[in-house]
């Protein structure tokens, strides 16, 4: 996790917390080492461990962490998942942007999870979205796959999406599949979405340029004719079924032939886990 950029971030979280002047609460605090236990107050999926650390070290390199539960590893309520030791002045300075980071992390593996467990054996792989906290996506995208999602892109450089704005910005579907395979890197992929047969149609004039295919908001009982039509004139397609997906929802997909399912509530709908960190 020593990536620059991201080291970058986790100072910027700090230097909110201490600004230019510092820690008020721990001016007069004579150097003193110590211990704090870090508790779980309630059942999850542990994530996050690596920023945690990176906050503490990047205050102070000295301090040294003993993990009793490993990144991914379910975490009971009550249990100690770790101990940091160090300087207690760097401890209780670097306690709450730590704690934050595990507590949202974990909060989107644990959502991730249970979409994950869903699907476990349906052969259709979970997905995430751009719909991320500003300035958190790298965090939180680490986060589904440690929950046991894959990775959408990243952002708007790493493949090309045509969406509904799109198709209405070029003029149709197929004059926006054309326009965008014509300027992006042959090594590029294009996802095209689609809401309706209308729109599959007049996509099917360009398929051959076209690597997935999202169909979008579709009604779950017409799902499979559209792959099977989809696949019948580009066999080696990748489809993707996205809006609208809930846990509920996951129940009726388990016999749809799709390759992908996104949803954006594995991030967006998680809430945060409740940990403690206890100066012992």
């Amino acid at each position: 996790m020593e990536i620059p950029w991201i080291r970058d971030l986790i100072l910027r979280f700090l230097n909110e917390d201490l600004s230019s002047i510092g820690d008020l609460s721990t001016a007069s605090l004579p150097p003193r080492e110590g211990k704090a236990e870090v508790i779980a107050k309630e059942d999850f999926i542990l994530c996050g461990i690596p920023f945690f650390e990176m906050v503490f070290k990047l205050y102070d390199p000295s301090v040294t962490f003993s993990w009793r539960k490993e990144e991914g590893e379910e975490v009971k309520k009550g249990e100690i998942i770790g101990k940091v030791s160090g300087n207690l002045k760097t401890i209780l300075i670097c306690e709450r942007t730590a704690l934050n980071l595990l507590q949202r992390l974990s909060g989107i593996a644990t959502e991730t999870r249970k979409y994950a467990e869903r699907l476990r054996e349906t052969g259709i792989t979970l997905l995430d979205t751009r719909k991320t906290t500003p300035g958190l996506r790298a965090l939180e995208k680490y986060a589904t796959r440690i929950g046991g999602a894959r990775n959408h892109r990243f952002g708007l450089f790493d493949a090309a999406m045509v969406k509904d704005n799109h198709i209405r910005a070029y003029g149709g579907v197929a004059e926006a599949v054309k326009a965008v395979y014509n300027t992006i890197p042959a090594t590029a992929s294009i996802e095209v979405e689609v809401e309706n047969w209308d729109q599959l149609e007049k996509l099917l004039q360009v398929i051959e340029m076209v690597d997935i295919v999202m169909l979008d908001n579709w009604k779950f009982e017409e799902v499979n004719a559209a792959v099977e039509l989809l696949k019948s004139r580009k066999p080696g397609i990748k489809i993707e079924l996205s809006g609208g997906i809930t846990l509920e929802s996951l129940e009726k997909v388990k016999g749809l032939k799709v390759d992908f399912i996104s949803t954006s509530k594995i991030i967006t709908g998680a809430t945060w886990v409740d940990v403690s960190m206890e100066v012992v």
